[in-house]
């Protein structure tokens, strides 16, 4: 009788319906690469890698291990070390800051805007002025597209041009999007990305890509990606890793390529369902001017007074999976509180980290379930 009073649960990404979907190409990718046993720079990887410039639109595509892996790899060619000082959000997950951390040189975190989620400019300007107080050399800013949306580059890139600053665009939630028309990856900064399973492009294992315009900073990232070597495989010239992505993933990742545009347009029908089904009772995201999304996550925030934990798990008793990112924002985590934050705080990603939940969100949300999603969340709010 239980079994029947249950609801069948809701998937908060839902991979299999992508698998479905894909059939037997993705199993005929990867058995090709099993019969050639190119495993690591197989064909596949240079395929991918022009097959990504072609859709963003830059000139160079560096494949990389993980999301991570391409931000280490750029702060390591850009030569990041003790003593400098790049700008961060602090409402992300925490690979942004790690990776400048792991070069030895300081994190400085900033706020971001309350109504888009992405770096807030008078913020920015203040980290500056705060890592030049502290008597560090303001290097770069690590602006993030977080949940999907494009940050508002040409805002960040007056203050970095003003300060002197190269500009890296962590866009590990947001390949796909635009920025003012043009795809992110193709606006002219050093760009990275995440193909983590669970992102709106992602493959069956951990990947990332660098997208660049500039030929000698390509061809130093993949110097940088097999462990600094030179023309001599026994040269390293500089200090790398191993960064390389596996030539399976980039075979899956080609496959998968072919739908997405498909699955962008089917993301943004379900975030506007969502606006229309909940924007009277809690505060859904709002695409900024000239950005458009790829809805990452669906990130509502819920009105005061309402306990998060319990909205949860009423939810959840109905099936339906949430999530919170971030409950803490990088400058209130144990690893990351004794780094310098902007003067003046970081009152927005506290007041996110307090309030945020995220809903089921992926391609394959079919009306009816989501209707159960939208209906669980007012039911939940009016209780």
């Amino acid at each position: 009788m239980n079994q029947h009073l249950r609801p069948d649960p809701v998937a908060f990404i839902d991979i299999a319906a992508q698998r479905r979907r894909l059939g037997r190409s993705i199993d005929e990718a990867v058995s090709r690469v099993l019969a050639h046993c190119q495993f690591i720079n197989g064909p596949e990887v240079t395929e991918l890698e022009a097959a990504l410039a072609a859709f963003s639109g830059a000139k160079h595509v560096v494949s990389c291990a993980s999301g991570t892996d391409a931000l280490l790899m750029v702060l390591m060619a850009k030569g990041v070390g003790r003593g400098d000082a790049v700008m961060c959000p602090s409402f992300t997950f925490c690979a942004t800051g790690e990776a400048v951390a792991l070069t030895g040189a300081t994190p400085v975190f900033v706020d971001v805007d309350e109504s888009t989620f992405n770096m807030d400019v008078a913020s920015l300007t203040r980290g500056v002025a705060t890592a030049k107080r502290l008597g560090l050399k303001p290097k770069g800013v690590i602006p993030v597209d977080l949940f999907g949306q494009s940050a508002d580059h040409d805002a960040i890139a007056a203050v970095a041009q003003a300060e002197g600053l190269f500009v890296l665009d962590d866009a590990a939630q947001a390949f796909g999007a635009s920025y003012n028309g043009r795809r992110l990856g193709g606006l002219g900064l050093i760009t990275t990305t995440s193909f983590f399973p669970a992102k709106p492009l992602g493959c069956f294992g951990d990947g990332g890509a660098i997208f660049t315009d500039d030929a000698a900073f390509a061809e130093t990232l993949r110097s940088v990606r097999v462990h600094g070597q030179g023309s001599d495989k026994y040269d390293n010239v500089r200090l790398g890793l191993t960064g390389r992505l596996d030539t399976i993933q980039a075979a899956v990742l080609l496959e998968k390529l072919k739908i997405f545009e498909d699955e962008i347009a089917a993301r943004n029908v379900v975030a506007e369902r969502y606006a229309r089904g909940l924007g009277n009772v809690v505060t859904v995201p709002r695409l900024a001017g000239g950005a458009s999304s790829v809805w990452a996550q669906y990130t509502i925030r819920l009105p005061d007074g309402i306990d998060r934990q319990e909205f949860a798990l009423a939810l959840k008793a109905q099936g339906i999976p949430t999530a919170i990112y971030y409950p803490k924002s990088m400058h209130q985590q144990t690893a990351y509180r004794d780094f310098p934050v902007a003067d003046g705080g970081l009152p927005a990603s506290e007041r996110l980290s307090s309030d945020v939940i995220s809903l089921p969100m992926h391609a394959y949300l079919d009306e009816p379930t989501q209707e159960r999603v939208i209906k669980a969340v007012r039911g939940a709010l009016s209780t």
